[in-house]
């Protein structure tokens, strides 16, 4: 099998077909498009700090840390320089190659804060570790300072198609996020953007944010793909757990249409056994989260991650691939 061109100008019509082949077919074509473009086995290792933990502004239904629901999340001002450092060299020798860094902000306001944040971004970077940020909406003066700063990557989530979006979120747009996607682009930082499934969306919802990631030139570098943790407190409470099977529908397609991206499978993975980790694998996934949370949610344990790895005979992708 040969490579295939890199598009961005996926229909919609095809990629709702290629959503829907029947999956052992979707999986046997994603695990071939997946050794192609990425060594198997190979999996990226991040870990996710939350350095402003609550507070948030915005109504974003599955989050803990929004001001408007009672989760019993403590809030927390912003960490100190040496604290990150320290819990960044903690990362680095526990096998994380990237070390990404979350705040709860609605945006990047340029004070005090942001260039504490610009100091840590130049500290991590000096231990030899990516750099990924995710603090909210930035105007495009912001998105060149952190990349002088040495950011890696930005993550700015789309969090599911622009039609269910309002269910979801209404305190900022869907094109908001988009144009926060943009100005990290033309700065020059990778970007990390996926979704979450199991927020109440559709199956054509799934095909529409997979449309609208995959047709964004160039590609996401990274694109992570979520299982919603229901939060008691946040009106996602009582949803059920997404299924395996969608869970991997969906990466399989991802792998397919963005063929180079990194498929993160991220929040969620806790609740996946070792055999349906190694399914989503198969199926084109080749990057996690290390450490027990995922800025306030729960993830697996490094004792169970090690295990896993041994088990997979997986080895952790080197930095700056």
């Amino acid at each position: 099998m040969e490579k295939l061109a890199i598009r961005s100008d996926w229909s919609r019509e095809e990629v709702a077909q290629l959503y829907r082949t029947p999956l052992l077919e979707l999986i046997m074509e994603a695990a071939a498009i997946h050794r192609l473009y990425h060594k198997p086995g190979e999996i990226q290792t991040c870990t996710l700090l939350s350095i402003k933990t609550g507070g948030c502004p915005e109504d974003c239904a599955y989050c803990a840390q929004s001001v408007r629901y009672h989760t019993g999340i403590q809030v927390h001002r912003l960490m100190e320089v040496e604290e990150v450092v320290s819990a960044a060299q903690k990362a680095k020798e526990a096998g994380a190659t990237r070390f990404c860094m979350g705040a709860a902000w609605r945006e990047v306001r340029s004070n005090r804060d942001f260039q504490k944040v610009l100091d840590m971004i130049r500290a991590v970077r000096a231990l030899g570790l990516e750099v990924c940020a995710t603090l909210g909406m930035l105007t495009p003066e912001q998105a060149h300072a952190l990349r002088a700063a040495g950011l890696t990557a930005y993550n700015h989530n789309l969090d599911t198609s622009e039609s269910y979006y309002s269910h979801i979120i209404t305190t900022r747009t869907y094109q908001d996020r988009l144009h926060t996607l943009q100005a990290a682009r033309e700065a020059g930082l990778s970007l990390c953007t996926g979704g979450i499934l199991g927020l109440g969306e559709s199956e054509e919802d799934r095909i529409d944010l997979l449309h609208t990631l995959a047709t964004l030139n160039p590609h996401p570098e990274s694109v992570p793909i979520n299982a919603l943790v229901p939060i008691p407190g946040t009106p996602l409470e009582e949803r059920e757990p997404v299924s395996i099977w969608d869970m991997v529908r969906a990466i399989a397609t991802a792998r397919i249409l963005m063929p180079r991206a990194k498929i993160r499978l991220a929040a969620g993975r806790e609740r996946l056994s070792f055999t349906e980790q190694a399914l989503c694998f198969v199926a084109g996934a080749n990057s996690i989260f290390l450490g027990e949370k995922l800025l306030t949610t729960p993830n697996s344990s490094p004792s169970q991650d090690r295990e896993l790895f041994s088990l997979l005979g997986a080895k952790e992708m080197p930095a700056f691939v």
